[in-house]
């Protein structure tokens, strides 16, 4: 039984491969276009599905797309009546649809079988892909995240919580999951939205592009929430959202405007979602540029102050209402490391999963385990515990990669360790003498994070070294904060939690007695936004560290993505151009080592 997944036409579009109950593949599409966010139609990410599986579309028995344009109808009819949104508006959100709608056509088209002969039209080309076995499957927006993080949990039993922006006009939906099935609860309807609130402070704090609510997250370490009346001013306690909270609307133009949305060669981009109102509240938003103002600092400190008073009251009205200890949590704001970090403290609950791609293109996960689960009826056999899912090179191929650059990698030192055990032992001495080095390895990760696959790793002892990584790759804001990878068995000695977390979805305090050993993971508030690395998931990036371990006594290193300014590198020309024009030490492709020689 193979299931095609899919997040199409909207921000992070992605697909995956579920082949009888077990996830075989799943990647996004930002990976293969190179641009962030892409959204649109995953062409290059089915077509890898396919060759990963070794499935055609003929292949497919079933396709799932985390959108249903039919779901909540009565509440958006009765919102456009009360509203009366522009024609441009309307016109826009039905073509969107209708895209939706029509993915079976577009499937065929790019996929049908091509053996046709070439005098023979597009239409009737059409006509014969449209014969295909598989069956459409349109998929609630949020029910789609509940299934992404639940279906594929440890649990049997467990509440299921999404928290987003919007999608299929609901903000926010809770339940319950029991074995294969889950029950929806509770859904917070447009235009009260957790995510979108965060989406306006995000822009008015001037971090104008689609995605960057992290930025937001990392300032927030260096301000103080001064702004807190004013918070709870702009998202208050209220009725319309199950009694958890409300937006003040006034300051806010979504619910009576609409929002601007772009979608240029595939980049995401929304026009503004605050108000004046918000501006006369709080000061002049600030413009895209290098000056941060205290007050800016103070706003974010507030702003994720007043998420996380409204996100804990949200899951302790889930805990409340189903009596469970386990927590499913998906959804974009299941992104906001900050707030996870805190759930043990402010809430009953004792154990969560959160899957690596926790936003909108996890639901193509979500969607394809629904069917699998819920409409198939299906019991759950599989349980998302590596991230190792996107594609993977061989040593010819990389080899052929290298041949076709060596007049570029002129100034470099090229070098073959066969045995993983030396190459590792090599990696970390270099590492432990100040080099930064890319490190490209097996499948690409799942998600948005990079998790020592395809990773920049540094030593975390130097205290120079984020702006040695600033300087010489990233050039990022400075007060953005880099991850540490750090042995399970040895979380506890150096955070102030042993819970693990292989997929860097938490922030959490280092112990104050060990933030003078790692200070360049330390951010300025003692945090870190924390991945645990186990053998039996990651064999080589466990050794690596562990000879790191052997050589400074500290099983962490530094890990950030392999990326300047781009999506992560997905294939080994994009690993050898990231090199290239950064001041990258050595680049590690496989068992090939390149070193700078001048």
């Amino acid at each position: 039984m193979i299931i095609l997944g899919l997040n199409a036409y909207h921000g992070d579009s992605s697909a995956c491969i579920v082949a009888d109950g077990k996830l075989i593949a799943a990647v996004e599409e930002e990976r293969f276009t190179r641009i962030k966010h892409w959204a649109g139609f995953p062409r290059e990410s089915i077509k890898y599905c396919f060759q990963e599986s070794g499935v055609r579309l003929q292949d497919v028995d079933h396709i799932a797309i985390n959108r249903d344009p039919k779901a909540n109808f009565m509440k958006k009819a009765l919102f456009a009546f009360s509203k009366r949104p522009s024609l441009s508006l309307v016109a826009d959100r039905l073509i969107n649809a209708g895209k939706v709608m029509d993915i079976r056509e577009t499937l065929c088209q790019e996929f049908g079988d091509r053996k046709q002969e070439s005098g023979e039209s597009r239409q009737e080309k059409v006509g014969k892909g449209q014969e295909l076995k598989a069956q459409i499957h349109n998929v609630e927006h949020h029910v789609a995240h509940l299934a992404s993080s639940f279906f594929v949990s440890p649990f049997d039993e467990a509440a299921a919580a999404s928290v987003d922006g919007f999608g299929d006009f609901v903000g926010s939906m809770w339940g319950m999951g029991t074995g294969n099935k889950i029950e929806v609860r509770h859904r917070t309807f447009f235009p009260h939205s957790l995510g979108l609130a965060y989406l306006a402070f995000t822009q008015y704090l001037g971090f104008p592009n689609y995605g960057d609510e992290y930025k937001v997250m990392g300032l927030s370490a260096y301000g103080k929430p001064e702004f807190m009346d004013e918070m709870r001013k702009i998202i208050k306690n209220g009725a319309d959202s199950g009694g958890l909270f409300e937006l003040d609307l006034d300051y806010f133009v979504h619910h009576c405007e609409g929002v601007t949305m772009t979608w240029e060669n595939g980049e995401p981009g929304m026009g503004a979602v605050y108000s004046k109102r918000l501006e006369e509240l709080l000061g002049p938003a600030r413009k895209s540029g290098p000056l941060i103002e205290e007050r800016h600092k103070n706003v974010a400190a507030s702003l994720q102050k007043r998420y996380e008073e409204v996100f804990f009251s949200i899951l302790n009205k889930v805990y409340e209402e189903t009596k469970c200890t386990h927590l499913a949590l998906a959804g974009g704001c299941a992104m906001n490391s900050l707030a996870n970090g805190k759930i043990f403290q402010n809430t009953p609950f004792r154990e969560i999963y959160i899957q690596p791609a926790a936003g909108d293109a996890g639901g193509a996960v979500g969607a394809a385990f629904y069917v699998w689960n819920q409409v198939l009826n299906n019991p759950r056999t599989f349980v998302l515990e590596k991230p190792y899912l996107g594609a993977e090179f061989s040593e010819e191929e990389v080899k052929r990669e290298l041949g076709v650059r060596s007049q570029e990698l002129g100034n470099c030192k090229i070098e073959k360790i066969q045995e993983q055990e030396l190459l590792c032992m090599h990696i970390a001495k270099a590492i432990a003498d100040g080099k930064v080095v890319g490190w490209f390895q097996g499948r690409m990760e799942w998600g948005p994070r990079a998790l020592g696959n395809r990773s920049i790793v540094c030593d975390p002892r130097r205290s120079d070294m984020k702006d040695i990584l600033n300087l010489k790759i990233k050039r990022r804001e400075s007060f953005r904060p880099f991850a540490p990878s750090i042995h399970l068995d040895a979380v506890s000695e150096y955070f102030e939690t042993d819970h693990p977390d292989p997929f860097m979805v938490t922030v959490c305090k280092i112990k104050p007695e060990k933030r003078d050993i790692i200070p360049a993971v330390t951010h300025v508030d003692g945090t870190g936004r924390l991945q645990t690395v186990r053998r039996e998931d990651n064999p080589l990036y466990w050794q690596l560290i562990e000879d790191f371990r052997k050589i400074t006594g500290v099983p962490v290193l530094l890990n950030t993505s392999f990326n300047e300014n781009e999506p992560v590198v997905c294939r080994p020309a994009e690993a050898l151009d990231c090199f290239l024009r950064t001041r990258m030490d050595a680049l590690v492709i496989g068992n090939f080592i390149l070193s700078r020689t001048a």
